[in-house]
């Protein structure tokens, strides 16, 4: 290498004019990713708030077992009740509601009773059960579906798929880009004359 070469890389290496820049360059990009880390986080959060404030909202309407006004069904109002309180941020349809009926709180989630003819702790094909819920099979959650009548414990539960705002974020705390939220409520229906109470 020439002399003047040695020269001129010594006097680049000196040089210090441009430095903040490529600091910037570096620095830039993981300072956007935490602040819309930081937004995203923050909307999971008011999603997850708006979504059990409307659930809640929606269950005191149903369990005065009223119908809407409107001309609507009591589960499309309950829906619009959901979605009026979401501001906008969610659209919940019927395929992210259930709606389940107990006998009583106690046995919320719980499996329906079966006879544990062979022992071994789980209900095998075969072995006589009380159908709770009506649906002609064992199932391992008695739940019935349904608003319920009068005096009866109704489970409103909402399993909504969001859509995240960063893709790779997706990958770290959803799935394909989304976050499976969830928000349940349990009440008693008030004593109200309606429907069947049975299968």
């Amino acid at each position: 290498m020439s002399r003047a070469w040695k020269l001129c890389l010594r006097r680049f290496g000196a040089c210090r004019e441009g430095a903040a820049v490529v600091e910037f360059a570096f620095v830039i990009p993981l300072l956007l990713t935490f602040i819309v880390g930081i937004m995203e986080l923050a909307r999971i959060t008011l999603v997850i708030s708006l979504l059990e404030g409307g659930l809640r909202e929606a269950s005191r309407f149903g369990i005065t077992g009223l119908e809407a006004d409107d001309n609507a069904t009591r589960e499309q109002q309950i829906l619009g009740l959901i979605n009026h309180h979401g501001a906008g941020l969610f659209q919940v349809d019927q395929s992210n509601l259930s709606t389940l009926i107990y006998p009583n709180f106690a046995l919320i989630g719980d499996p329906e009773p079966y006879t544990d003819s062979n022992g071994n702790g789980t209900y095998d094909a075969g072995e006589p059960f009380t159908d709770i819920n009506c649906n002609s099979k064992w199932d391992p959650d008695m739940g019935r579906a349904g608003l319920g009548v009068g005096g009866e414990i109704v489970l409103y539960k909402i399993d909504y798929p969001l859509d995240l705002m960063l893709g790779f974020l997706g990958d770290a705390i959803g799935d394909d880009g989304k976050l499976d939220l969830e928000a349940s409520v349990a009440v008693r229906n008030e004593p109200f004359e309606a429907g069947d109470p049975g299968c």
